[in-house]
Formats: C-alpha cells, structure tokens, sequence
C-alpha cells in the first residue's frame, strides 16, 4: 500500500529491531522515506537498516536503550548530524512483565517503567523540542489498550501504557493552546496483535504464555503507523475489540472490569501449561522474537 506524503520525510522508529517498528521500518523504506532506527539489539538493527538500503531508502541504525535519557539524546542528535532534521519520531519501544503483581520482582516492575513509559517521555521530550526548533513534526506515541482499561497480571505494563495516554493527550493540549499548528502528537492504542512481545514478555505466572485473544495480524498496527506518518490524526484504536473494551470500560466500567480479568485469568493462569519464571527481554535483550510477527497465529 502506497501512502502519499511519506516519501522524503527523515522518521526516527525505537523498537525497530522487530514487531511494529521493524515492520513500519520496511515499510516506510519501501515508500521512499528515510529511516533512523533505534533498539538494544545492535546487529539486527544492522540488518533491519540494511534491508531498508536494499529498498532504495536512506538507514541509518542507532543501539540505543531508550531507558537511558543519555542515550535517546544521542539518537536524536544522530538523526540531525546525518540527516539535518526529524519530521516523525515514532516511540515504539516497550516491554512488560507478566505475573501476579507479588511474584514479579521490583526490580522487574522497574524496568517496565522505564522502558516503555520514561522511554517514550525521553523519545518525546528529543523530539518535540526538535520540532518547536523546526516549526513542524510528527510525534506518534504506541501505547496500548490497556492505556485506557486493564486486566490482571500485566500491573505494570498497564500502569506504563496509562502514562504513554496521559503523556501524549497533554502535550497535545499545550500543543492546541499554543497554536502551534504544525506540530502533531498521534496516539496509536493497540490491541493484542501477533509480534514477538509475547517472547520477550517477563513471565511470573508458572504457566507459558498465552496472547489473550483475538490475536491480530500486525500489518494493522504498521499500516497506520505509516498512514500517521503522512496524514497526523490525534487517536487510533487498532483492533476492533478494543474500541468495544474501551468503549464499555467508559460506559459501565465493573462490568468490564469482571469480564476482562476473567478472560485473562481463564486464557493464562488456567488454560495455559506449566512454565518456568523468566525475566525474558526485560532486563538484558534476548536473541528470540526477530520478526515481525511472532507466528503465533500460524501455529493456533
């Protein structure tokens, strides 16, 4: 799918290593746009960036763990030494801990923090005051359903995605009293969609982990990623059982509430066999989950 107004524009993408950002990098590539891409894992982001050059596109790979104000700073200032401006900067970075809030250790509950929500507070801070400089840019924030409701054993993880909302509708408003007209913040609010978070996922459960279904096909989530890239629009649910959570989360928010702890308590904590603990991509990246997807739809 080809989108218009793509073509040209410098987009800085963390989390590009796999799932939505390495498949929004491919993407954007494959559209003309150049590509500075940023995640832990340095040697598959060399080949993410290398195959974004195959496709005719400008790459430039960044190792960066957004967790470290220093080296987001660095990220952004890679991006104007190469390239001399960001017109989109998308915070995609994340990771989540999985398992009754006690058994996870602090530690653990921590680094979710940092990584996805002070993560996307430093990728925001970089670029929008690169965009005031400017006069003009994009700033696409990926939170997640669970930035406006939530289920059992993902407390800290829902706790983050709360702040990427909370974050993202305030910079908008400031944005909207200072009339700064060419200055955009998009928030994307996913569903669950088959990328390798479900590998990279901490896991305190005892059990393996189970995606709660329906589980997505993550071209949806790249699509409009590349789509807010050219065309900046302030809210995106992906997934159509979203929009119906949040939609009734707003309306009658207990019932919610019961219905989607016991989906999730059912999916994991009853349906799903024994496991051993793991801290997974938390603390230290890990070499599973490369791809885009993360094949778990193949394999139901």
């Amino acid at each position: 799918m080809t989108t218009p107004g793509v073509a040209g524009k410098v987009v800085v993408i963390t989390g590009a290593s796999s799932g939505f950002g390495k498949g929004t990098a491919l993407a954007l590539a494959g559209q003309g746009a150049t590509v500075v891409l940023a995640a832990r894992r340095g040697h598959l982001l060399s080949e993410v960036a290398a195959a974004c050059r195959q496709a005719g596109a400008r790459a430039l790979a960044v190792p960066t763990d957004v967790s470290q104000p220093r080296q987001v700073e660095r990220l952004a200032q890679s991006a104007l030494d190469a390239f001399h401006r960001v017109d989109v900067w998308i915070n995609n970075a994340g990771v989540g801990a999985l398992g009754p809030f006690e058994r996870v250790p602090l530690a653990e509950h921590t680094q979710v923090i940092a990584t996805t929500l002070l993560g996307t507070l430093y990728g925001s801070y970089a670029a929008y005051r690169q965009f005031l400089a400017q006069g003009a840019g994009i700033l696409i924030n990926v939170a997640s359903e669970l930035g406006r409701h939530t289920v059992p054993y993902y407390a800290s993880y829902a706790a983050a995605k709360h702040g990427v909302v909370g974050l993202s509708e305030s910079l908008r408003q400031e944005i909207a009293q200072q009339a700064r007209e060419h200055v955009h913040v998009c928030l994307v609010m996913p569903t669950a969609h088959d990328t390798p978070f479900f590998d990279h996922v901490a896991n305190y459960t005892g059990r393996e982990v189970q995606a709660p279904p329906p589980l997505h096909d993550p071209q949806a989530v790249v699509d409009t990623l590349v789509r807010l890239a050219a065309d900046p629009q302030d809210k995106e649910i992906v997934g159509a059982d979203g929009v119906i959570k949040i939609l009734l989360k707003s309306l009658a928010p207990a019932l919610e509430e019961k219905i989607a702890a016991r989906q999730m308590h059912k999916t994991q904590m009853e349906q799903a066999p024994p496991a051993a603990d793991s801290s997974g991509a938390v603390r230290e990246p890990m070499a599973e989950g490369r791809d885009v997807s993360g094949g778990r739809r193949k394999a139901s």
